[in-house]
């Protein structure tokens, strides 16, 4: 992923992230506000008809004005012009009109004394008719009225979230999924921090190791052409050794660039029209020439095929897959390289009898540094780049490449240029 899409993908999460909080908190504050005003509205009208049965019990006219005032959010006064005799018979009217209007929660109410100018505790009046007792609250006084009662909701807040819990929900769960999705991406580039430094030490390191690789291709060449070494065998074998191995080493470190460079996009591909049988013909000479035991056919349903493509990688990529079939093989290596027609083009098929790959493995095969246990072959050597890099340089040309395997038996390679 490029530093440019990372930048947006966190400038736009951020974004989103900050208008998911907005808008949920705009949401939930209105719904608060909305549940809010019909808790006060269904409060007033049910503390109204009380005010009115009493009226017309005592036979006297309600005020016109502040007939209902509201203390605190939870604490009403309702002001009846009234002596209000019977306690029992209000706390009733009380149960019966608040109940007509939905509201489930507790309240507690007193009736004002104009004899003692004290508040008469009523009662605390449980909706859930539980038997908990709950304790009795001291309910205030409003001086500029006479005749008077109190009523209060306790747990008036409590009653109006547990309203709301479907939105509560809902707004956490978005709230949390935010916050998860910033989490992940505070990980992710941690990640891709320690994956960029990762990348610039392996370039280097392998970038520095060239210029010993090249002095030693030097050195060994001279070492090889020179008449006293030739004419000493053992001088010689090791001189063949070290142009061996330098060869090798020089192949591991092209590995790690290539892979370096198709990470960064940087790889250029030098797209030319190639003899594909020409190209098989020499990918088998050769091969033959390195096996010491073993046999490679190569079978040709279609002649004469051209095909756009880079050179260079796609031998490498033939290479890759013959490589690993003569290395993962515990019997003479038995290799099947074909080429045929598909769908409205051509691939090419390269079949083994190796050890084979176990099913919950193949899809796992193309990964980089991924490297399948081997069981009882311990002499393959290898950083796990080899399919890694044949797998991106079919995607680079817009190529399929397939793979079946059974253990025991061997694996199936094959490169589909049909697309």
């Amino acid at each position: 992923m490029s530093e440019n899409l990372i930048k947006r993908v966190l400038v736009l999460g951020s974004l989103a992230i900050v208008g998911i909080i907005a808008v949920q908190s705009f949401w939930l504050s209105k719904s608060w506000d909305i549940r809010d005003n019909d808790f006060d509205q269904s409060v007033t009208i049910a503390l109204r008809n009380v005010a009115q049965i009493i009226a017309n019990y005592n036979n006297t006219t309600l005020p016109k004005y502040n007939l209902i005032q509201r203390r605190s959010s939870n604490v009403y006064a309702v002001n009846v012009n009234s002596n209000i005799n019977d306690i029992a018979v209000l706390e009733d009217y009380l149960y019966q009109e608040i109940s007509n209007v939905f509201i489930n929660t507790d309240f507690e109410y007193a009736v004002y004394d104009c004899a003692s100018s004290e508040m008469i505790y009523g009662n605390y009046c449980k909706m859930d008719n539980s038997s908990k007792k709950k304790k009795a609250s001291i309910l205030p006084k409003f001086s500029h009225l006479d005749y008077y009662f109190v009523v209060k909701f306790p747990e008036r807040e409590s009653y109006i979230v547990s309203d709301l819990w479907a939105n509560l929900m809902i707004g956490s769960v978005a709230i949390l999924s935010v916050l998860f999705f910033t989490y992940s991406i505070l990980i992710i580039l941690r990640q891709k921090r320690l994956s960029d430094l990762q990348k610039d030490f392996i370039n280097n390191m392998t970038h520095e190791f060239k210029t010993p690789i090249s002095s030693i291709r030097i050195a060994a060449d001279v070492l090889q052409n020179d008449g006293h070494i030739k004419e000493n065998s053992r001088l010689s074998r090791y001189a063949n050794i070290i142009k061996e191995q330098n060869l090798r080493l020089n192949d591991q470190v092209e590995k790690v660039l290539n892979v370096a460079r198709l990470e960064n996009d940087t790889l250029k591909l030098n797209m030319e029209m190639v003899d594909l049988n020409a190209l098989l013909h020499a990918i088998v000479e050769a091969t033959e020439l390195k096996l010491e035991s073993g046999k490679i056919y190569f079978e040709e349903e279609v002649h004469n095929i051209t095909v756009n493509a880079d050179k260079l990688h796609l031998t490498n990529v033939i290479y890759n897959i013959i490589d690993n079939a003569t290395k993962y093989c515990e019997r003479d290596p038995e290799i099947h390289l074909s080429l045929f027609k598909k769908n409205n083009g051509v691939a090419i098929r390269i079949a083994d009898n190796g050890i084979g790959i176990p099913k919950e493995y193949l899809r796992f095969l193309f990964d980089k540094f991924y490297r399948v246990n081997t069981g009882n072959v311990h002499n393959v050597k290898g950083f796990g780049l080899g399919l890694f890099y044949v797998k991106s340089i079919c995607k680079a040309h817009n190529w399929e490449i397939l793979v079946d395997s059974e253990v025991g038996k061997g694996s199936v390679f094959e490169i589909d240029m049909s697309a």
